[in-house]
């Protein structure tokens, strides 16, 4: 659905984007992250043939960005991080506007605007003035626009932008949505966390590179070489401790509080035996569970904050 080889966008002897590299499919949602100057902004707007590259190629939806510009805009919905509304309309005049620009005509028009103010939830504002949404309402306002054509690919440029934590969980569930419809999404952001539950794949750009292009798992293995494991007992804490760190599997352990944390030998995967060991020595596990990885730290182990 999304192809580039060795995109270049260069002003000066500065490059926002360099040697870029992408290859996603039907259905994929990839979360674009970066430090803001990276080159996420300049990415997206040559993927929807709003920029020209210095050089390089791209294909959205098999059509190239130099010769076929008019079909990818007929397959792309393009949501920047900030747009202008129109201050005099209601929210169902704008969306009817756009709709029409779009070539949907007589009922039809009214019927696809209907359906995305019901899948974006603004149904009950289609009567009210742009001017009177909130931030999340009209970041929700601007994704049922690019919505209107039913494009198939989607580049969501920090959708979650400026909004409260609600409407950061409510833009959130409106990606998952999307994504069950069988939308290929590109989306950035520098709110991590936002893309942890949406995403399968992700880039991690900066100074114009893209440092990281692979599934969410592949890069977590990738920043943790180790497993840590967080195991409670019920009682008898320090005893636990000695116990395994007798274990040739274990490497070290930490105790924090009433938390024992258990880093385990390089390339050591089956940890079953640990909690076997302690059963049977008579401790009672209250919990035991690998310490999870998250984006953050993912961008913070493989980043270094530098920008363009």
């Amino acid at each position: 659905m999304i192809e580039a080889h060795d995109l270049n966008m260069k002003y000066g002897e500065l490059f926002a984007v360099k040697a870029l590299e992408l290859d996603l499919k039907k259905g994929d949602v990839f979360g674009f992250i970066g430090p803001n100057g990276a080159g996420k902004t300049t990415t997206m707007r040559i993927l929807a043939t709003l920029l020209n590259p210095t050089w390089g190629e791209a294909y959205v939806c098999g059509y190239s960005i130099y010769t076929r510009p008019r079909d990818i805009r007929r397959v792309v919905g393009y949501m920047p991080d900030f747009f202008g509304v129109y201050d005099d309309m209601k929210v169902i005049e704008y969306l009817e506007f756009f709709a029409a620009a779009y070539r949907i005509k007589g009922a039809a028009r009214r019927k696809v605007c209907d359906e995305v103010l019901d899948l974006v939830d603004l149904g009950y504002k289609r009567e009210a003035l742009v001017t009177s949404l909130s931030r999340g309402m009209t970041q929700r306002l601007g994704l049922a626009r690019v919505l209107l054509h039913d494009p198939q690919v989607l580049l969501l440029d920090e959708p979650a932008s400026g909004l409260d934590p609600r409407a950061r969980i409510e833009i959130r569930g409106l990606l998952k949505e999307l994504r069950n419809l069988g939308k290929t999404i590109m989306v950035s952001s520098h709110i991590l966390p936002e893309l942890a539950d949406i995403c399968n794949k992700i880039g991690i750009i900066e100074r114009g590179e893209l440092l990281i292009n692979a599934d969410v798992e592949q890069v977590m293995k990738q920043v943790r070489r180790q497993t840590i494991l967080n195991i409670a007992v019920a009682e008898k804490t320090e005893a636990a401790a000695r116990l395994l760190q007798d274990h040739p599997a274990v490497e070290k352990i930490d105790m924090q509080n009433n938390l024992l944390v258990v880093t385990l030998v390089p390339h050591a995967s089956d940890y079953s035996q640990l909690a076997t060991l302690l059963v049977q020595a008579g401790f009672k596990l209250s919990l035991f569970k690998e310490d999870e990885l998250n984006l953050e730290t993912a961008f913070m182990a493989l980043t270094k904050g530098i920008t363009s």
